[in-house]
């Protein structure tokens, strides 16, 4: 066990505790950096996320939804921008209960943490977005006309880019976790059943249609995602190790 390892073992809750605060604290500096920087840049990103909605007219009712709105996309993009140093700040946080060789794995999936988020924003932004924005915008347009406000658009398509970039970091935790021997291949496979379920209901949530076209977009790449963890786990997995989850099944 190297020094750092038997450094984080014998600190106290209070270490722990001193540790975890001044970590958040740099995690929310960064936060506030980048978020300023995304402000100065606020202009081409919101008309980004514009795109979507064609040639749809927005309104605004209250005297602070614009700035709010201009806030949002910010402090979205800041995050996002951040999503790196956040990771680091986390595998610091969690370094020194991990062994020489996990903390190599750790390493080694940072690229593809940043790598799968950007790949979930993307699949977002041009699979996912258009024809929800299409159905919301569209459907009972023969009842009523619909007036928008831009603050609901925004929340909507910030929302939903956060929530599958997210999403598509599975493949990336999975691998990890097998890799140090807490999962295996053969325990995903054995809760596939389970987790296409979860995935129509997490589609459910990450959806805001009630179609069941919009919540198959979204469930079947969570699905596609979860098959691929599994591969991933059988070739990337810890050899002769049961796994900590598998080994709990019995």
């Amino acid at each position: 066990m190297t020094e750092q390892s038997e450094k984080g073992k014998n600190l106290t809750i209070f270490g722990h505790l001193a540790e975890l605060r001044t970590r958040l604290l740099r995690s929310v500096i960064a936060i506030v950096i980048t978020s300023i920087l995304t402000f100065i840049f606020y202009k081409p990103i919101f008309d980004i996320l514009m795109r979507p909605a064609g040639d749809t007219q927005f309104i605004a009712i209250e005297m602070v939804e614009r700035i709010s709105v201009i806030f949002r996309i910010s402090l979205i993009g800041g995050i996002t921008i951040a999503i790196p140093y956040l990771t680091y700040e986390l595998i610091m946080f969690v370094a020194p209960a991990l062994t020489s060789k996990e903390k190599r794995y750790v390493y080694l999936i940072l690229p593809w943490i940043i790598l799968m988020f950007a790949a979930g924003v993307v699949f977002g932004y041009f699979v996912l977005i258009p024809p929800a924005v299409r159905f919301l915008l569209n459907y009972g347009s023969d009842i009523a006309i619909a007036q928008i406000r831009i603050s609901n658009y925004i929340m909507l398509v910030t929302r939903l880019l956060l929530a599958i970039g997210l999403v598509f970091e599975m493949p990336v935790l999975t691998t990890f976790l097998s890799r140090i021997g807490v999962v295996t291949g053969k325990w995903l496979s054995g809760k596939r059943k389970i987790a296409i379920i979860f995935a129509f209901i997490l589609a459910a949530i990450i959806t805001p249609t009630f179609d069941p076209f919009n919540q198959t977009l979204v469930a079947v790449p969570l699905i596609i995602l979860y098959e691929l963890s599994i591969w991933l786990a059988y070739i990337f997995g810890k050899k002769n190790n049961a796994g900590v989850l598998s080994s709990s099944k019995n």
